[in-house]
């Protein structure tokens, strides 16, 4: 092999190691601290899902949006991981098409409902875009954390599309692209 192919190995390796890595070191609650940091309450300026049945129902839409973001985006980094592994570890170029193309599907979707979650944000509470970024950040970010396979990670955003769904009813000027309906 070539130092510059032995590079590339060598640069894949690390970049699928580093996330484990940089998750063993990170500090892990003390006891009786709690895992997460709690969902911030509905202020009473949010507009709230209205969909009996679903996990959804009675949140506020900017925070199940970035719920749904946060799964997309951990569907995202976990099929990009795949498909990395597919293309560098153990060779399979179709699989790693797929995953890519399975990867680049998720992306599309998390942006969408982070997209949702700002724009509610900024007409409800009258936030700047960069504060509303970093209030559905912290609720993405938690959410995506929890799940720790790509099976659980489907599972979650099964009820995403429904959610947007419901949004698009009442809200189409807010929930107006169509890429979050798809799994």
């Amino acid at each position: 092999m070539s130092q510059g192919g032995f590079r590339v190995v060598a640069l894949m390796a690390i970049a699928i190691l580093l996330p484990s890595i940089a998750a063993e070191a990170a500090p892990r609650p003390k006891k009786g601290e709690p895992a997460a940091p709690a969902p911030p309450p509905v202020d009473k300026r949010d507009r709230t899902v209205i969909a009996p049945g679903t996990p959804f129902h009675g949140k506020a839409y900017w925070q199940a949006a970035a719920q749904c973001g946060g799964i997309y985006f951990k569907l995202n980094t976990a099929y990009s991981d795949a498909a990395i592994a597919a293309k560098v570890i153990k060779p399979d170029p179709a699989a790693s098409t797929k995953l890519n193309s399975e990867a680049d599907r998720a992306a599309v979707a998390a942006t969408a409902f982070f997209d949702v979650s700002e724009r509610f944000l900024i007409a409800d509470r009258k936030l700047a875009r960069d504060e509303a970024v970093m209030t559905y950040d912290a609720v993405a970010g938690s959410t995506g954390e929890r799940l720790k396979s790509i099976g659980a990670a489907l599972q979650a955003a099964k009820p995403c599309p429904d959610l947007y769904q419901a949004c698009r009813a009442v809200q189409p000027q807010i929930c107006n692209d169509t890429a979050a309906l798809t799994n």
